[in-house]
């Protein structure tokens, strides 16, 4: 396959869901797990940091924080997608010197999350795909 192939690929990747965005429960559906991913990795990320920082090792970040040893291994080892509940992030979090807060999506991303989230809808397909894609692209880098 050559790199074209793959442009091409991606081309129709982006393309068919530009077609797919248009019904509001995909769209809804796409928009939370592309905001899901990139959360649960930035704060899987920033825990994994901050105990380097610390000098734990994820066994003494288990022992302190009363977390079974292969929860924390898999959340802070896995190349695969991790999915921790509130309450062991916030569990990891404590001994770190960390405590779970919520943000505000940024004003100047609001029309492409919390927007059509609550309408269902996008004015500008085109402009949501782009985004998606930086956005699918940052959590991939991460």
């Amino acid at each position: 396959m050559t790199q074209s192939d793959v442009g091409d690929a991606g081309d129709v990747f982006w393309n068919d869901l530009a077609e797919d965005l248009k019904d509001p429960d995909f769209l809804r559906a796409f928009i939370i797990e592309t905001l899901r991913i990139a959360a649960v990795d930035r704060i899987v990320n920033e825990l994994d940091e901050a105990r380097t920082a610390a000098g734990l090792s994820k066994a003494a970040l288990s022992r302190a924080s009363g977390t079974a040893p292969q929860t924390v291994r898999r959340l802070l080892t896995t190349t695969q997608g991790s999915n921790p509940t509130l309450g062991t992030v916030a569990e990891l979090a404590a001994p770190l010197g960390l405590r779970l807060t919520l943000e505000p999506i940024p004003e100047d991303e609001h029309a492409h999350t919390v927007e059509p989230l609550l309408s269902g809808m996008h004015g500008d397909i085109k402009a949501l795909t782009d985004w998606l894609r930086v956005k699918r692209q940052d959590i991939a880098v991460a």
